[in-house]
């Protein structure tokens, strides 16, 4: 069984275990290919574009690459949306926050998301703001009670480890977050019958065609929605909300952010084949390894470049590049080389020259750090020491980065 299905498993139940990895898993720096990867600053018409250009039509020709071949197009449509508050707590987390509780009904025969939101007290203007979409439910996010559980598969508590959320509240920023399977339930062998997709089809369709979203669009189309919800609230600074994810979640962060530019902060954890690392490389998790098991993730014209990476109109550089000139988090973990930090790095670098076109400092002159010694530059680095996880370093970073790169100090 490929790993990548075996880890897929493993983050459902919330386990750490591994599995054998294919065969043909490359770890081995002198077996990298040469690649030349494209360049973001030259246009489909082979023009070099300047601030202007980019902003005017090579931004939005980059964006339709990745949705024809990489994660496919988000419908435009509007729907209809209620939000009903479900509770509220202004003396949350022994009084450091204000929890709100909210349901948010989507479409005429209406879909629920629940969202959960923790403001911070005792604070004089709106807050900034970190969202994100949880893996195993609202309640795994911290042990208070008062969250609401819509189901008993995970504990309570159980992810808190990742969320780090008093940390987070005391620092004076909001948290939201929604439970990845209420938007898509990421179900191997998945036939998109659930979740949110069916809202969007039309008469007769049953499934995404090829060149529509698969699961990665849907969790950062319900990212954007939640936005939309913020942007309502006043207790929030909508104009300072960065979106955070990990695993496949990063993956789902960085095309929301690429997606929608109201969003301040983009942050990747840990994204890997698929997020932040570069596909050229062909190191670590590939294409082909991803297709059997969560080719949904994707939309169906991604099958094409399997063992075909080269072939490929754009790699992740570009995507990252899509955020500038907004700031960008890429880290990677020592003992993830399933996610190929080392390609994380070097498209953190190569979308460096798009930052620097608009006069922000970047990474094009830096080299990979060392474990633990972070960047922090508009584009901020770090390879922290340790596995596949989000921990209280990596929200350490995060902060510090948010506290200088969205003006909160």
């Amino acid at each position: 069984m490929l790993r990548s299905f075996c880890v897929f498993l493993g983050l459902m139940t919330g386990s750490a275990a591994l599995a054998a990895e294919p065969a043909d898993t490359n770890y081995d720096e002198s077996k990298v290919p040469q690649f030349t990867l494209p360049d973001p600053l030259v246009d489909n018409a082979g023009q070099a574009v300047g601030p202007e250009e980019w902003v005017d039509h090579r931004r939005s020709e980059v964006l339709r690459m990745f949705e024809e071949s990489v994660y496919g197009k988000t419908p435009d449509q509007k729907l209809d949306v209620r939000y009903e508050i479900s509770e509220s707590d202004a003396d949350a987390l022994n009084g450091k926050a204000t929890r709100t509780q909210i349901a948010a009904y989507f479409g005429t025969d209406p879909y629920r998301i629940d969202l959960l939101v923790y403001t911070p007290n005792g604070v004089d203007e709106p807050a900034p703001a970190f969202v994100g979409i949880n893996f195993n439910g609202n309640h795994t996010v911290h042990a208070d009670p008062a969250i609401l559980q819509r189901d008993t598969e995970f504990e309570r508590g159980s992810s808190s480890d990742r969320w780090q959320l008093e940390t987070v509240i005391d620092r004076g920023y909001a948290v939201a977050t929604l439970a990845r399977h209420q938007i898509d339930p990421d179900r191997y062998k998945v036939n998109f019958s659930d979740g949110v997709h069916p809202l969007f089809y039309s008469d007769g369709q049953t499934s995404p065609r090829d060149d529509q979203w698969g699961s990665i669009g849907a969790w950062a189309w319900a990212l954007s929605r939640t936005l939309d919800y913020l942007e309502t609230v006043p207790q929030i600074d909508a104009s300072r909300v960065a979106v955070i994810g990990h695993s496949r979640m990063g993956k789902s962060a960085l095309w929301a952010g690429a997606r929608d530019p109201r969003f301040a902060m983009v942050v990747s954890n840990d994204s890997g084949c698929g997020g932040a690392a570069l596909y050229r490389r062909c190191y670590g998790e590939r294409i082909h390894h991803m297709m059997k098991p969560i080719s949904y993730w994707f939309c169906k014209n991604h099958r094409q470049y399997e063992n075909r990476e080269d072939e490929l109109p754009v790699d992740q550089h570009m995507l990252l590049a899509l955020i500038a000139p907004r700031p960008l988090y890429v880290a990677s973990a020592t003992n993830d080389r399933w996610a190929d930090p080392k390609g994380e790095f070097l498209a953190a670098k190569h979308a460096s020259p798009v930052y620097e076109m608009f006069g922000k400092p970047a990474l094009s002159t830096q080299s990979m750090p060392k474990p633990d010694h972070p960047i922090h530059t508009t584009i901020g680095y770090h390879l922290r020491t340790g596995d596949h996880a989000i921990t209280a370093y990596d929200w350490q970073q995060y902060l510090a980065f948010a506290d200088t790169q969205m003006g909160t100090q």
